[in-house]
């Protein structure tokens, strides 16, 4: 089934190039089934490219896929055109009176600033307690991981000795949940970010469950006893040169970045970076989608969440 998007969304014509099934909404209109309603918040000052990588990720399923996009109101995003965002993106009193099956939230390169020092941090906490009432079940990716599960469950992050960035081995911890249903015991991710929070946090809070975690990453994913909140600490929608454009990035800088664990040939930014991630990262958000969302949601959108 396809995932349905705004008819001239830049997105669009990258996933159609790659043989993704895209319902435009002028087609969409036509079929009489009611899709899954999921609202990307996109954090990301690079919008474009992560709108296009979780795209990616919803479209791979069995079922149909609205998406909204949603932008914050109180920032100014300086690196996405003002048109980009007038064409496609909502603002939060735009839907807030809307239910949706399903929410991502994804991370935000803010990481080094204390929650209530972002600019946008009150907006943001209105629109996860808005969570509870409007959304089913909401995905928070990175940065997005760290100030959900802080804002829900009083778990602070950790700065780190140093940026973590590169590619992970993991294990699964919940072996027998449904989200990770058909993953490897030992399994690969992507990870960029300067802090972290701790396995021992989460197992001490009676709501949340550690589901899986690395030995060098630390936790990787964890979850709500009640599966209205996900929270995923690394970036499993990455496309393969991620992490090197970030790299290069930092260089230019003048950060002197370390290169990224596990990722380019022989740790050599000059060859083309190894992609281990596909297969599990795209099992990750069928999982969420199918077993969190589509198997659990009300028929009636207008019953998604608490309300």
């Amino acid at each position: 089934m396809p995932i349905r998007i705004p008819d001239s969304l830049p997105a669009t014509a990258a996933l159609e190039a790659e043989n993704i099934f895209v319902m435009t909404e002028h087609r969409a209109m036509h079929q009489d089934i009611r899709p899954l309603r999921v609202l990307l918040l996109n954090l990301m000052p690079t919008k474009i490219a992560t709108e296009t990588q979780i795209l990616r990720k919803l479209s791979n399923t069995p079922l149909q896929v609205e998406v909204e996009l949603l932008q914050i109101a109180s920032h100014e995003a300086k690196n996405v055109a003002a048109e980009h965002l007038e064409a496609f993106y909502r603002t939060f009193d735009e839907v807030r009176h809307e239910h949706f099956d399903g929410m991502i939230i994804t991370g935000a390169p803010v990481e080094l600033l204390d929650f209530e020092s972002v600019d946008y941090w009150d907006e943001l906490q209105e629109i996860m307690d808005w969570s509870w009432r409007n959304v089913h079940s909401t995905l928070h990716i990175c940065w997005g991981a760290q100030a959900g599960i802080y804002h829900h469950y009083g778990i602070s992050k950790h700065e780190l000795p140093q940026k973590l960035s590169g590619v992970y081995e993991h294990s699964v911890v919940k072996r027998f949940s449904p989200l990770m249903r058909g993953f490897d015991d030992r399994f690969w991710a992507p990870h960029s970010r300067y802090t972290s929070v701790l396995a021992e946090d989460i197992e001490a809070h009676p709501a949340l469950e550690l589901v899986a975690t690395s030995k060098d990453a630390g936790v990787y994913i964890a979850k709500s006893v009640d599966s209205r909140h996900f929270f995923v600490f690394g970036h499993p929608e990455y496309d393969r040169g991620t992490l090197a454009a970030e790299y290069e990035r930092d260089q230019a800088r003048g950060m002197d970045p370390a290169v990224p664990v596990n990722y380019f040939p022989d740790d050599d930014p000059a060859q083309v970076p190894v992609d281990a991630w596909r297969a599990h990262a795209q099992l990750l958000y069928t999982n969420w989608l199918n077993y969190y969302v589509y198997q659990t949601t009300p028929y009636n959108i207008a019953e998604a969440g608490c309300a």
